[in-house]
């Protein structure tokens, strides 16, 4: 199956580009309930993994370390850099008594245009990614795991991912590498929407209490999963119901507790412009928006096209869900 229309672009009343894409929602038993495209295409998860890689760092960390949702959420997070993301890094490192030097991700500056505009030097702690690593490292830390090499792939931490994963997606990843340099996982859309719906009712699952503590604190703090401008944050603020997670490559994932679904989009082009209105227009057509969230959420689901600094048009979701048979 080929990707189908999911937004279109409109400048000056004249439709300009289509971003084109896959949709997959399913339930926590994997039925697959609608699509669009094919539900079947196997994409990386990239940062969509993180709740789960959370979920690892936080039974290894156990109860020595005292942490809170600020510090849990930022374990989940692809933050973007602003000052509230980079404390809660620090002072996650601090708990777990380990030094920031130990981060090994790239050296960056913040996503966010005025936090980056503060920083003089790229450093890994401004990394989208840092929040994530932390965890790792605090968790290697109190396991005894060697800290130095907590991104390989033959690290305890991901050894301990893939049971996981599998037992979360009933499906066998292909491992590759991030771009942050951990292991990432390539599964079937899906999957990714059955993982999801999962996590809305973990309890009998592996590491129940760890994934649903990183849900909970994903809940409690979506500021410090993403951000300013950030529509995972954007929809876990306009509706409790929902968590969402946005991944690289125009890779988004959610789930209602209420409903008890997952879904999964992707973009096809990566083109991380069109996964917000998509997202948020499935998210509509299931039913799970109410009119004040569509309307909290209406600069991410139809963002503004410009001409000379000017509104001359805007990005419109066009994506149409295929219901499957009860």
């Amino acid at each position: 199956m080929s990707p189908v229309p999911l937004v279109q672009v409109v400048r000056s009343g004249v439709v300009e580009s289509v971003h084109l894409g896959d949709v997959a929602v399913c339930d926590a038993s994997g039925r697959l309930l609608a699509h669009a495209g094919d539900p079947n295409r196997v994409v990386f998860a990239r940062s969509c993994m993180k709740p789960v890689q959370a979920a690892v760092s936080l039974a290894a960390i156990g109860t020595d370390v005292r942490l809170t949702d600020r510090h849990v959420a930022v374990m989940c997070s692809s933050h973007n850099g602003e000052p509230s993301h980079i404390g809660a890094v620090r002072e996650l490192l601090a708990r777990g008594g380990v030094p920031e030097t130990a981060l090994r991700t790239p050296a960056a500056r913040p996503m966010d245009p005025d936090a980056a505009a503060a920083v003089r030097t790229p450093k890994p702690v401004f990394h989208d990614c840092s929040g994530n690593h932390a965890g790792m490292l605090v968790a290697s830390c109190e396991a005894g795991w060697p800290l130095e090499t907590y991104r390989a792939r033959s690290h305890p931490h991901h050894r301990r991912m893939l049971p996981l994963v599998r037992a979360l997606t009933d499906a066998e990843p292909v491992q590759g590498v991030d771009g942050c340099g951990i292991p990432v996982h390539a599964l079937p859309l899906r999957a990714l929407a059955t993982m999801y719906a999962r996590l809305a009712e973990p309890s009998a699952l592996p590491d129940a209490p760890f994934l649903a503590r990183a849900v909970e604190a994903m809940r409690a703090r979506p500021y410090l999963v993403g951000g300013r401008g950030r529509e995972d944050t954007a929809i876990m603020q306009a509706t409790p119901d929902i968590v969402a997670k946005e991944g690289a490559e125009a890779l988004n994932c959610a789930f209602s507790s209420g409903a008890g679904i997952g879904i999964a989009v992707k973009v096809a082009d990566g083109g991380y412009r069109a996964v917000g209105p998509a997202t948020i227009a499935v998210l509509d057509s299931l039913g799970l928006l109410t009119p004040a969230a569509r309307r909290s959420l209406s600069p991410w689901s139809r963002p503004t096209v410009l001409g000379g600094a000017r509104p001359v048009g805007r990005l419109e979701p066009i994506v149409t869900l295929s219901r499957e048979p009860a």
